[in-house]
């Protein structure tokens, strides 16, 4: 039930804290995983009071732990082991302090933290945090990179020399934070972030130098490769050295092996870069005299032929074909309009022959009735009809008498 207070009736401190420390010693024990960061035992017969950390984190915890639990790994566990202890919370009411007291603690080992590395790597990659087809790719001339580094560290100073040698002109927004221990990652994060909204920056390098499994877990912690993985700018790992390969190299959009190959990947060569430009120029001053060669000899080529060198030999030759075939053309028509003629001139004397004309010429005459109908027996007229004669030079009346 939860605790009825107010301004007129609150609850003293003695009392919270004692409800707070029964509430808490209603829990059950847990296993927590932290760094030691301090270790206080003053003979093998007491007891050992240590400060477990998050080395991801500024969060640390008191543990108590009974003589006979810590001599178990007295040999192996020291100031700055991995460790895992299965301890129960406690609350010490008259102070109001949290703690643990252990009842077992295991030493984490590097085959432990790598099968960590290895259960969080195929996680993200199943979220397609490191599929190839997410990276961005890097600007070729950037003109502000943000170096997130070590204070005063060697990788800062390998970054910037290489860098500026190769492109003095190249500008850095540095963030200097710390590269181990519990303010790694979220300073890193907070370097990355603020970068990553700073629209003149083009790409963000992460750097630092080699060192052990432990020294470079940060840059394997899940919220750093979410954070990286979230970011709009490019980002680049420099992270250790090439047998180095921590979870930030899987999700950065370049992996360079150490921070000198980051500035060599990051920042072209001025001097390269102007001998690549002589070489383009030198290969198309090759390229375009060689297509002009070229078509000056295929030019040469079509000017050499007979039909360019000398155009009129072509209209000269066709020439004597043309008068062929006009005078063939005139002989086939004089030949077809002279039969044409002797057919007309036989088919007119035909159509003469049969002419009615021709028959009164020689002689006939054609009778015929007023209204023009002919007279082809004499049984058609009788005595004293009027008819018409007609012969071959004009036509006039007679009658008939018998």
């Amino acid at each position: 039930m939860a605790l009825q207070t107010s301004a007129e009736s609150p609850v003293p401190v003695g009392k919270l804290s004692q409800l707070i420390g029964e509430w808490i010693n209603r829990l059950g024990a847990v296993w927590v995983e932290g760094q030691i960061t301090q270790l206080n035992r003053r003979s093998r017969q007491s007891w050992v009071y240590l400060t477990l950390r998050d080395p991801s984190h500024e969060i640390s915890v008191n543990v108590v732990c009974p003589p006979d639990v810590f001599a178990q790994v007295a040999e192996t566990v020291t100031h700055g082991s991995r460790v895992v202890v299965f301890a129960k919370p406690s609350w010490y009411a008259p102070r109001g302090t949290l703690s643990l007291r252990a009842a077992q603690i295991r030493p984490v080992g590097v085959g432990e933290l790598l099968i960590r590395l290895e259960q969080l790597k195929r996680t993200l990659a199943a979220e397609g945090l490191f599929a190839a087809e997410r990276k961005k790719p890097l600007p070729f001339l950037p003109q502000c990179i943000g170096l997130v580094t070590g204070r005063a560290s060697d990788a800062e100073r390998d970054v910037l020399r290489n860098a500026t040698l190769r492109w003095p002109a190249v500008r850095f927004e540095v963030r200097q934070v710390a590269v181990q221990g519990a303010r790694a990652v979220p300073q890193v994060i907070g370097a990355i972030r603020e970068l990553d909204e700073q629209p003149g920056v083009d790409l963000i390098i992460v750097a630092r130098g080699g060192g052990g499994l432990e020294d470079l877990l940060p840059f394997s912690d899940e919220e750093l490769v979410r954070a990286v993985a979230a970011c709009r700018t490019p980002v680049v790992s420099a992270i250790g050295h090439e047998r180095d390969s921590p979870l930030l190299d899987l999700v950065a959009d370049l992996r360079a092996s150490t921070p000198t190959d980051a500035a060599k990947r990051t920042v072209p060569d001025v001097g390269e870069e102007h001998e690549r430009v002589r070489a383009l120029r030198e290969r198309a001053w090759r390229v375009v005299n060689g297509f002009l060669d070229r078509e000056e000899r295929a030019l040469a080529e079509v000017r050499s032929r007979p039909v360019l060198a000398d155009p009129h030999s072509v209209v000269e030759d066709r020439e004597e074909d043309v008068a062929s075939l006009l005078g063939r053309a005139r002989r086939t028509f004089g030949h077809r309009l002279d039969r044409a003629e002797d057919e007309l001139a036989h088919t007119r004397a035909r159509v003469v022959a049969l002419s009615p004309a021709a028959t009164l010429e020689r002689g006939y005459a054609v009778l015929q009735r007023a209204d023009g109908s002919v007279i082809r027996k004499p049984g058609d007229a009788a005595p004293g009809d009027p008819l018409r004669a007609r012969v071959a030079e004009g036509e006039f009346g007679v009658t008939v008498t018998e």
